[in-house]
């Protein structure tokens, strides 16, 4: 049977890629030796394995419309009402229904012949939409951390009492998604999340002080965007990601840890309590973990490269230095903190690297901000989807105004 997919973001990375993988797996194409054969087809994907119903862009008209061409989705929907009517005038000769607004995305999630809803919505935009499909039993693909660094309590209460699934799309997630089949939950002694550690994991506080906007982006394995790639050279990508699993796995923190590794070929691993140590290995490719969400449980050929085990010459663990990158400490402050913390965590984070990129502030300063954001901050516990916003706009504005600060 089908799968009847909507893709929130597609024309984002993840987006781009998850029409990648749904191409691949609808044209039977075919991973051998890490060398593709067969080719990708040009038409839409109804009426084989793999459906489009539902495609998303913030204010990527020209691209949004081209994916609607050639997918020939049922909806769409542009986030930025701005461009609603350009759209519109894109798309005015497709049989397609154009939808406007966070409203829009909502709409998509709850739509009956959706079966799967891959989220890839930067910022805290979908939430609206992601707790929407949970409310209706999808399964959720995640991509992105908002929701569940934001809403990971409300949003996994919300999956469980509506019969619903969230897959994980990230990387590290999906690991140890992969690693916990090995066992019981009850069987897990800890999860361990993998680092690469950015450009400036061998640094010490005194060197840190100084790197430029250029050092920052320029990351040593991954190829990302330029807000995920500052993410990862403070190490704030690896706090969120601790939020993330506390959720995600109902595991408390005092079993999470975070262990450095440059080579990003252990995406992250499971110990359990008879001392086994379960990873999952891979080439640094998004493709493989998005592909596991959308055929999960089943594991089929595709166009991630193959990991060959004769190319790696040694596989490296390091414990991360906790002073020098204060924001994952921060992470675990916030993810035993629970309630609104997380949402002003990830929005005073979000607002920082917005000025750092925009040449504002130094690089140091990030943290800064969001250490003297989360100390003015009282914490609500059981937040409902209005407060969780509330804190997010909150702390915007307090990093903002504290920016002409000393």
């Amino acid at each position: 049977m089908a799968k009847h997919i909507a893709i929130l973001g597609s024309t984002g990375s993840i987006g781009k890629n998850s029409l990648r993988v749904i191409d691949a797996l609808n044209s039977s194409l075919v991973a051998c030796d890490s060398s593709l054969v067969s080719q990708v087809t040009s038409h839409g994907t109804q009426g084989t394995g793999y459906e489009i119903v539902a495609l998303s862009a913030h204010s990527s008209v020209k691209r949004l419309a081209e994916q609607a061409r050639r997918y020939k989705p049922k909806f769409v929907a542009i986030t930025n009402a701005d461009y609603y009517q350009q759209l519109c005038s894109e798309l005015s000769d497709l049989d397609v229904e154009i939808l406007a607004g966070p409203e829009g995305l909502i709409e998509i999630a709850q739509l009956e012949s959706v079966d799967i809803v891959l989220t890839a919505v930067v910022g805290a935009a979908g939430l609206g939409a992601v707790l929407a499909a949970a409310q209706k039993g999808k399964q959720l693909a995640v991509a992105n951390k908002e929701p569940l660094v934001i809403a990971g309590e409300l949003l996994t209460k919300t999956v469980k009492e509506n019969g619903g699934t969230i897959l994980p799309v990230d990387s590290e997630h999906s690991a140890i998604f992969q690693a916990m089949l090995a066992g019981s939950r009850q069987e897990v002694s800890k999860i361990i999340l993998t680092a690469s550690g950015g450009p400036f994991r061998k640094m010490s506080i005194e060197d840190i002080q100084n790197v430029t906007l250029e050092e920052a982006l320029a990351h040593p394995v991954w190829d990302m965007g330029p807000k995920i790639t500052v993410d990862s050279a403070t190490m704030m990508n690896k706090a969120l990601e601790v939020i993330e699993a506390r959720w995600l796995f109902d595991m408390p923190v005092e079993m999470i840890e975070v262990w450095i590794h440059p080579e990003s070929i252990v995406h992250s691993l499971v110990e359990f309590v008879d001392g086994s140590v379960i990873a999952q290995l891979g080439r640094p490719d998004m493709c493989l973990p998005i592909q596991y969400a959308l055929t999960y449980p089943e594991r089929v050929a595709g166009i991630a490269e193959h990991l060959r085990l004769d190319e790696m010459s040694k596989l490296t663990f390091e414990k991360p230095n906790l002073e020098a990158f204060r924001a994952l400490g921060l992470g675990f402050e916030v993810a035993r903190a629970g309630g609104t913390a997380a949402a002003v965590f990830n929005a005073a984070n979000e607002a920082a690297v917005e000025e750092f990129l925009a040449g504002k502030i130094k690089f140091v300063r990030i943290v800064e901000l969001i250490e003297r954001c989360l100390n003015k901050h009282n914490v609500k516990t059981n937040p409902a989807l209005e407060e969780l916003l509330d804190a997010d706009a909150w702390a915007r504005e307090q990093v903002h105004k504290s920016i002409s600060m000393p």
